[in-house]
């Protein structure tokens, strides 16, 4: 019985200590990456760099609420999705620049029936956007944004 116990504790032990390492290496390789990170970042042409997680959010003037009312006051419901009843969601992705202006607009859902095109076609129509920012310097942030494609019962 003795024996069966110190194996037991002999075990747990060898256990607690994998788990020690294991924590240790982890925090090694973070400290690592966290370095080789702003080494990059301090030699690194940032015109090229699109970031998708900052510290300050690009943001459409007047907020979230102003862009909901602006794609709902220039959106322009296909003919084509109208007849067949499409609705849905388009997805598009763009990227906000240092000064504001939208570039990059790509579609990455569908619809069809030229739904995408009127989401990119209001997506260029948007004012320049409040630049996102890391570590305090306006940086390019990407974007991604769902233009929701509705039909009322009157527009039906």
């Amino acid at each position: 019985m003795t024996k069966l116990y110190k194996s037991l504790s002999l075990f747990s032990l060898l256990i607690m200590l994998c788990a020690f390492s294991i924590n240790v290496n982890a925090q090694e390789i973070k400290t690592e990456v966290i370095e080789v990170l702003s080494e990059i970042d301090d030699g690194v042409d940032d015109t090229l760099l699109v970031f998708s997680v900052v510290e300050d959010e690009a943001e459409f003037p007047g907020g979230i609420e102003a862009l909901g009312k602006f794609l709902a006051s220039n959106i322009k419901y296909p003919q084509g999705a109208k007849e067949e009843k499409i609705t849905g969601k388009v997805i598009i992705t763009f990227v906000v620049e240092k000064d504001g202006s939208i570039n990059e607009i790509k579609i990455l859902r569908d619809i069809g029936y030229g739904c995408a095109e009127e989401a990119k076609r209001v997506v260029k129509l948007m004012p320049k956007w409040k630049p996102a920012k890391q570590r305090g310097k306006a940086v390019r942030q990407q974007f991604v944004l769902p233009v929701s494609f509705n039909l009322s019962t009157d527009e039906e």
